[in-house]
């Protein structure tokens, strides 16, 4: 089946996911394909991968709200599967349900568009909701680490999660305003970080960079997507792509840094030596030199995807294997 457009893959009241079209061509659905969404949502990638292929998809979310709009779609397509749990946990989650290799397997990394919408979740503060920001609604809220954690970490984790220059002055205003009253809502903390952070000349809004920062750190997406692209090369069949679509750089960054190391040649001491079997063989073809990006159309239409990464690798069959580009 050919390619479909965006707008054919956009279903009713749901927002249609980022890059779709590029994802599909390096996905590549086949007929009876096996193939993971780690990163459900509201499944743009699943139906738009159904869609395409006669294939099964398996869901995989850790949000509860995800999860029911995944039962839902169960319940109207047999060969869509939806778990509850983490895409770095995809390869026991599947293994658990008799599935030991796929033939693909997409990720749309951070928050989803629906998370940011909804002010009772506490991602966004273009709403006053509570200072929450879990992905999973479990374990510590953002107000928990905002009113708990010391100057110095707060600090450490606006800095190094949030790449945030004025980290020590906004971990100080917080410090110094939870003194007096506790800090407990989205617009709340959003004015403390304006109050001592500099608009920038971008125009992005001064408390960007502490949202991003505590939310990654709060729901690990770091170490998931770390684990996670562990587990999908380990799942990965032969052949099998592995679809990454990052918004940060921390993000692209691992990811680039993955594809490059498992896809590197073993080095040799020397040429006169037999290899050591200590040296591991490579197991992915990375098939995107350079990452590739939205288009200036779906920019237009949808500026989430502005800052968004798309990197392919597909798993080898061999340790051979030489790269190739991605001929999409």
């Amino acid at each position: 089946m050919s390619s479909m457009t965006l707008s054919s893959q956009s279903p009713p009241n749901l927002h249609f996911p980022v890059m779709l079209n590029e994802v599909l061509s390096s996905l590549c659905p086949h007929d009876e394909g096996v193939y993971v969404d780690g990163t459900f949502g509201v499944g743009g990638y699943s139906r738009a991968i159904l869609q395409q292929a006669s294939c099964t998809v398996y869901g995989i979310d850790r949000d509860p709200q995800a999860v029911k709009l995944g039962q839902a779609l169960e319940q109207k397509d047999s060969h869509f599967k939806m778990i509850h749990g983490r895409f770095s946990q995809m390869k026991e989650l599947l293994e658990a349900r008799g599935v030991k290799m796929v033939d693909g397997i997409a990720l749309d990394l951070g928050v989803s568009s629906p998370q940011l919408d909804q002010k009772e979740r506490g991602f966004s503060f273009r709403f006053d909701g509570p200072l929450d920001m879990r992905m999973g609604q479990e374990g510590p809220t953002a107000a928990d680490v905002v009113n708990q954690y010391s100057e110095a970490q707060l600090s450490d984790i606006i800095f190094n999660y949030g790449e945030e220059r004025y980290a020590r002055r906004i971990a100080r205003a917080i410090v110094k305003t939870r003194a007096e009253e506790m800090i407990n809502t989205t617009l709340r903390l959003a004015d403390i970080v304006r109050s001592v952070v500099p608009k920038s000349r971008d125009g992005i809004d001064p408390a960007t960079r502490t949202f991003q920062g505590l939310r990654i750190y709060i729901n690990r997406e770091l170490e998931e997507l770390s684990e996670g692209l562990e587990a999908a090369e380990a799942l990965l069949a032969p052949g099998g792509r592995l679809v990454v679509v990052s918004f940060h750089s921390l993000e692209d960054r691992m990811v680039k840094d993955f594809f490059r190391k498992k896809s590197q040649a073993p080095k040799h001491v020397s040429r006169h030596l037999p290899m050591l079997p200590t040296f591991s063989h490579s197991t992915l073809k990375v098939l995107t030199a350079k990452p590739l990006q939205a288009t200036a159309e779906e920019v237009s239409t949808n500026p989430r995807s502005r800052s968004a990464k798309l990197r392919v690798a597909e798993k080898l069959e061999n340790a051979s294997q030489e790269q190739g580009e991605l001929p999409i």
